[in-house]
């Protein structure tokens, strides 16, 4: 059985993957510090799956910390890489605490897999590296521009950084994937997107507000060049999302990797306005939530919609779930922690 460490493995996007790298038939050891996520999700993996996977509470900045994990679980084939800081509004009022967490976690982890033989990486990147893009949709081909927030610079960095040791080292490879905005929940309900206090993406504060956790949305300027005046993203379904991890992860374990580094776009080629995303929850789900329209937010790009066809080529991996569908999990997901709270 293959052995993957998934840094991060405890949040939102992580613990997703984790459920499918362990149906897929691989032993899945979690390092993640808790620091925006909880223990508790590691029951809602073994509940869906049947196994709990290895789980360490540990800090990817802790570099002696990480050594002595990666000697205790020997024969790791791999490492999926989320563990970052990752909200665009923070990185604007804490640069540093971007710069630290997200370039030195990476380069701890790069620098101790030779020494114990691990010689994959999945990184987790972000379309946020295109900047605000010259041609939509998006594709791998596209310039990166200079990054709108410390988050966006902090991808950017971190794929010089991966591109640099991989050059230098020859034996390693890595898949770095750009993510554009996951949303959703798992089918079961059982693990979904948790964010501690305030939620800086948009479906949470949408369904902590249509559930009365919070009193208003704010939607972040209407003055921009789209048909309603909002940004444009490209939401795509976390578990979708995950499954692309495992494709990723054969690809490199099966040898199939035409280049040291490869690039995917993960989306769903489609983009949506963050009032439209506001109105297809309310129609599905027949639940309102207040909002207001407020100032623009600085970091935010205007609009970016992914081109994933590499993804769908090479990977033979395709975004399947529907917004609608997706919304739904959103909600029943906050549903079900809004039963937990009164429990």
């Amino acid at each position: 059985m293959k052995k993957i460490i998934v840094t991060g493995g405890a949040g939102y996007i992580g613990s997703h993957t984790v459920v499918e790298l362990q149906q897929a038939g691989f032993e899945v050891i979690i390092i993640d510090n808790l620091s925006n996520s909880r223990v508790e999700v590691i029951s809602g993996i073994e509940k869906i799956t049947g196994i709990r996977p290895h789980f360490e509470n540990l800090d990817c900045l802790d570099y002696i910390g990480l050594d002595k994990l990666l000697k205790k679980h020997e024969g790791v084939d791999a490492i999926i890489h989320f563990a970052a800081s990752k909200a665009v509004g923070e990185s604007v009022e804490k640069p540093l605490l971007y710069y630290r967490n997200n370039l030195v976690s990476l380069m701890n982890l790069l620098e101790l897999m030779p020494v114990h033989g691990i010689k994959n990486i999945v990184f987790s990147s972000s379309c946020t590296v295109y900047g605000q893009p010259d041609e939509l949709p998006v594709s791998e081909n596209a310039p990166i521009k200079p990054a709108l927030s410390p988050y966006g610079n902090t991808k950017q960095v971190c794929e010089e950084i991966i591109r640099d040791t991989l050059h230098a080292s020859k034996s390693m490879k890595a898949v770095l994937l750009r993510y554009f905005n996951p949303i959703g929940a798992h089918p079961s309900a059982l693990i979904g997107e948790l964010p501690n206090g305030v939620p800086n993406n948009l479906v949470p504060f949408i369904t902590q507000t249509a559930i009365g956790l919070r009193k208003q949305l704010s939607v972040f300027g209407n003055d921009y060049n789209t048909p309603d005046g909002s940004c444009i993203r490209d939401y795509i379904n976390v578990v979708d999302l995950a499954k692309a991890h495992v494709t990723a992860m054969k690809r490199m374990l099966d040898n199939k990797c035409e280049e040291s580094v490869e690039v995917f776009n993960l989306g769903t080629g489609r983009g949506l306005s963050v009032l439209e995303i506001i109105d297809i929850f309310q129609k599905v789900n027949g639940v309102e939530v207040p909002h207001k329209i407020v100032g623009r937010r600085d970091g935010d790009i205007e609009k970016v919609w992914a081109n994933p066809e590499r993804a769908n080529k090479v990977l033979g991996w395709t975004a399947v779930e529907s917004i609608e569908d997706t919304l739904r999990s959103a909600w029943t997901w906050e549903k079900r922690l809004a039963e937990e709270r009164i429990k």
